[in-house]
């Protein structure tokens, strides 16, 4: 079995190296992305057919789903994983609901009041990945904000299999969710399809969803046309920070969940227990030969890191300088040091909050920023959804009471007609 590498006390000046993540020249692969998108707006549907036979293997003359297809995939589901799918949904839904608010007036001055309406984005589309390891999960995270954002169109696009269908899992979460478009279409095709439109699929505004490289290329590239996405994205990643009271296994199994999703997949453990690091890779031996994706898991954890520090205080600046998209914090004093992350996706912490949970059901939003990004950027949330527009209504009183401000900013500026726009009301 390949070992994590092991760096005991790295010299502060060795950190950017040490926590850099694999680094892919990306310059080939616009230009056959760039290529494949351009057909996709020039032929449509038919562009998105051909790719869809070339890529995946299955020739496909209508990508759109039917009510039939849905029932069938909804009886193909246990009774069971029904339930815990619906479990999931409800926290989710729990959890994100709070985060809708009610505009709040303000009146900055006598007479000028100000407010900001959160209103949802008209046609968004969510992208699924399929292949080995198709995310239905990732249909509830993305599904339930967009629906509680109030977004009119929801388009999921997600790719067939050889026989042209779809995961019934994946099928059955959309209509969970409310979903309203179900497309079986996959990678660069599917983005291409929902930024452009096509006789099809719907246009949309902003395009969510993890991918693979192909498709993170895609998002990135439909941006120059005019469409937003969610967030950059690489391959997931975990850290977990770890002392003397962590339970070698449960780190083993945290490393081990995120390593399976991906051979570029990156695992770190930054700890303050120097014999930690040995018990989580006995732990590791154990339990990766019981992985149905152990060759994948192993692969991962070939290029990835056990850090040892011989103090908290640098193994928490350290995980800041990470920006791990997932971290966990098994420590004795988990939550006072959680206070002193600011950089990372989401947190999971204490011995009993494996990164699992927020993955599938906690209901915190698994969709987050990866390679570094959490410096910057948020995970998906209802806010992803909304555009936030502002409004102002002035009396007049009110802009008597604002007038010469303005004139005097406009006038220092040199912009004669904003300056004009004011003066006029007040003759």
């Amino acid at each position: 079995m390949q070992k994590m590498k092991i760096i005991n006390n790295p010299p502060k000046n060795t950190w950017n190296a040490l926590l850099q993540r694999p680094v892919f020249d990306a310059s080939a692969l616009n230009e056959k992305v760039a290529a494949v998108l351009a057909d996709i707006q020039q032929r449509g549907d038919e562009a998105v057919m051909d790719y869809t036979e070339k890529f995946d293997g299955v020739l496909i003359k209508d990508t759109r789903f039917d009510e039939d297809e849905v029932a069938n995939a909804e009886g193909a589901l246990s009774h069971e994983l029904r339930l815990a799918i619906q479990t999931a949904a409800k926290n989710i839904e729990t959890f994100h609901t709070q985060q809708i608010n009610n505009p709040q007036v303000v009146e900055t001055m006598k007479g000028v009041k100000c407010w900001r309406k959160s209103v949802g984005i008209e046609k968004v589309g969510i992208y699924i990945p399929g292949g080995t390891a198709p995310l239905f999960s990732t249909v509830l995270m993305l599904g339930i904000p967009a629906r509680l954002a109030g977004c009119r169109k929801i388009v999921l696009c997600s790719p067939p299999d050889k026989f042209g269908k779809l995961p019934p899992a994946i099928v059955y979460a959309a209509k969970l969710v409310g979903v309203t478009h179900i497309f079986k279409i996959g990678g660069v095709q599917a983005i291409g399809a929902m930024a452009f439109g096509t006789a099809s699929v719907p246009k949309v505004y902003k395009i969510f969803g993890p991918g693979n490289q192909y498709v993170t290329c895609a998002k990135q590239l439909v941006q120059q046309y005019g469409t937003a996405i969610d967030m950059p994205a690489g391959p997931s990643e975990v850290c977990v920070l770890a002392d003397e009271t962590a339970n070698p296994a449960f780190v083993a199994a945290d490393l081990l969940s995120q390593a399976e999703h991906g051979t570029d997949s990156q695992v770190l453990l930054v700890t303050t227990s120097e014999s930690l690091i040995a018990k989580v890779q006995e732990q590791l031996r154990a339990q990766l030969p019981l992985l149905s994706r152990q060759s994948i898991a192993e692969k991962a954890l070939a290029n990835s890191t056990a850090i040892y520090v011989d103090n908290i205080d640098t193994a928490i600046e350290m995980v800041n300088e990470y920006a791990a998209e997932h971290l966990i914090i098994s420590c004795q004093n988990d939550e006072a040091i959680a206070e002193q992350i600011i950089n990372a996706g989401s947190i999971f912490l204490g011995n009993y909050s494996p990164e699992s949970v927020g993955d599938y059901a906690s209901g915190t939003n698994h969709t987050l920023p990866t390679n570094g990004y959490a410096r910057a950027y948020s995970g998906v949330s209802v806010d992803s959804f909304v555009k936030k527009i502002t409004f102002q209504k002035l009396s007049q009183d009110g802009l008597m009471a604002i007038a010469n401000t303005v004139e005097l900013m406009a006038d220092a500026e040199g912009l004669d007609a904003h300056k004009n726009a004011v003066s006029i009301r007040r003759l």
